[in-house]
């Protein structure tokens, strides 16, 4: 599948699919959807993939002289705006299954150091966030970026985004085969072929073969997870996942891959979706889980098998991962040497961190990896330099001991940079780690598994949906009818061994009680507990009334406000 001619074929049967479902499905004109969707008009008047070239030109113009226009379509190389809305930006790099190599790193870490303020995010995706970069400096920062080899083309706008992976891929010893390879062709594939840059709206894959799912399949566009049948290694499909305001979960597809069809699927996919009209007239309804709603797994893979002439064998089987992990401490690969995995609060480093640890595994060749869960970690390091790597990382203010409770929180970008964050969700997730530290201790969480997701606003990059404790940025009303930063919080959510949407139990509180409201939760789930019960298992058995009264009910010092 290197050679971009070998598509045509599977591309050209599901465009014809998808016309001859335009005809039994009354789908829309072009004229109608231009008229009800503005970025598709904005896509047909100026394709997007071009305003790299007209960067220099922009970066000379007054900043508020630039269309609003050309500010949307520099969303297809990763460019935002920071908030305020000023002339700054916010720039997101792409790296594949979260493989960072040494020189790749030291780039980042350089261009953090002199164009970002010395400050960088790690994301859900597996991609590095700068803030702070001026427009003026964008010609160069991109000039940069291209020399190193690295891309920030799909970082957002209508394209595939970065396509994930296990972030130990190729090196732990639980996965059932290495898909790197093919991570690395599919985002190569999608990357370089013009119409996948005209998607109807982002489309997120993973591509996992780690048994613990740790790159959450099931909130995904399309996953494909390692399985075994018969003795044969491949995968099979998982379709339609993803959140924002309408979350759902992936759905079987019911079919087994072996590894060399993993990425015509993915194009088939990506062809039915894309040709079909019915989702480019709204952007609300535009993601692919409202084709998967809208036609099923069973109709979806009948239309996959039409595009690629052939019947998809079958797994019926239901796949679920093995347990939890995150990959976090000191873990032996498969030759021997050792990963390190690296809590991170809340997804912040600065970039002088990134340079001491590019010239650190420079010296044995180790890569930095990026995780889902925001953290980091340092592969391939010999046994005789394993100490010598966690006085680097303590010097660094580094620990792969850190309290699990950092390990397993996860805090969107939110104020003060994103202009849709009405809070700042990074802040109140520290605060909040902070504070189930202080209260509880350390120890316990060695032992109980807490996930904190801490979302700024409804779009759920935080993935508050799926977290033990999902709080969503909002506005609260206090007593006097002032307005004040608060939180939604939701409850039920998780992934892996019982996947399910969360509930919004908890409504409008605010900010600065959140942490003594979830403290709260977490006493009665402390004292409550059955055996084993997770925190989520609790929440399902006791029922929103009893969350919602522990919640409001007084509790000793340390719990409430002072």
């Amino acid at each position: 599948m290197s050679e971009r001619t070998t598509l045509r074929p599977c591309q050209e049967i599901a465009r014809a699919i998808a016309e001859a479902l335009a005809a039994r499905d009354n789908q829309p004109s072009d004229d109608l959807v231009l008229k009800r969707n503005y970025i598709e008009r904005l896509k047909r008047e100026k394709n997007p993939e071009g305003i790299i070239e007209e960067l220099p030109q922009l970066a000379g113009c007054d900043y508020q002289a630039i269309p609003e226009e050309d500010i949307v379509r520099l969303h297809w190389w990763g460019i935002f705006h920071d908030k305020p809305k000023v002339g700054y930006f916010c720039l997101r790099i792409k790296f594949p299954g979260g493989i960072v190599k040494p020189n790749h790193l030291r780039v980042v870490g350089e261009l953090s150091v002199r164009y970002g303020n010395n400050y960088v995010e790690l994301t859900t995706r597996q991609n590095f966030q700068l803030h702070h970069v001026h427009l003026t400096q964008l010609p160069e920062v991109f000039e940069r970026i291209r020399a190193a080899g690295m891309t920030t083309k799909g970082g957002c706008g209508d394209t595939v985004r970065n396509i994930t992976g296990c972030p130990v891929a190729g090196l732990d010893p639980h996965e059932l085969f290495d898909p790197t390879p093919i991570i690395l062709e599919a985002a190569d594939l999608f990357d370089r072929t013009p119409e996948y840059s005209d998607l109807p709206r982002k489309h997120k894959i993973t591509i996992c073969t780690c048994p613990f799912w740790c790159t959450a399949p099931e909130i995904n566009c399309v996953a494909l997870v390692g399985v075994e049948k018969e003795g044969r290694k491949g995968f099979t499909v998982l379709v339609g996942g993803g959140l924002a305001s309408t979350p759902r979960l992936a759905k079987p597809l019911g079919v087994f891959l072996e590894p060399h069809d993993a990425i015509s699927v993915m194009v088939a996919i990506l062809e039915l979706w894309r040709t079909n009209k019915r989702y480019r007239v709204s952007r609300v309804k535009a993601r692919f889980k409202f084709m998967v709603d809208d036609y099923g797994p069973e109709r979806l893979r009948q239309m996959i098998e039409q595009a690629l002439g052939r019947k998809l064998e079958d797994y019926p089987e239901t796949p679920r991962p093995i347990g939890f992990t995150n990959h976090m401490g000191i873990n032996e690969q498969k030759d021997g040497r050792y990963y390190i995995g690296v809590p991170v609060w809340a997804g912040q480093m600065q970039g002088e961190h990134l340079l001491a640890l590019a010239d650190w595994l420079e010296t044995f060749g180790g890569d930095f990896r990026i995780t889902r869960q925001q953290n980091f970690i340092l592969t391939s390091v010999p046994e005789s330099k394993v100490d010598d790597t966690l006085a680097l990382l303590r010097e660094l203010g580094y620990s792969p001991f850190t309290c699990p409770l950092v390990a397993n929180s996860i805090g969107c970008t939110g104020d003060p940079f994103c202009n849709y964050g009405v809070v700042n969700a990074k802040h109140y997730l520290r605060d909040l780690v902070a504070h189930l530290q202080a209260v509880f201790g350390s120890e316990i969480w060695q032992q109980v598994r807490l996930t904190l997701h801490v979302d700024g606003c409804p779009h759920a990059c935080a993935q508050h949906w799926v977290g033990d404790l999902g709080l969503q940025g909002t506005a609260a009303t206090l007593p006097d009818g002032s307005k004040q930063e608060g939180f939604d919080i939701i409850l039920g959510g998780g992934l892996g061994e019982l996947p399910r949407i969360g509930r919004q139990v908890i409504r409008r509180v605010p900010a600065e009680e959140v942490k003594f409201v979830v403290g709260r939760l977490v006493k009665a789930y402390l004292e409550e507990r059955k055996g084993s019960e997770t925190f989520q298992q609790w929440c399902l058995r006791v029922g929103d009334e009893r969350l919602k009264a522990i919640a409001s009910e007084p509790t000793a010092v340390g719990l409430q406000r002072a």
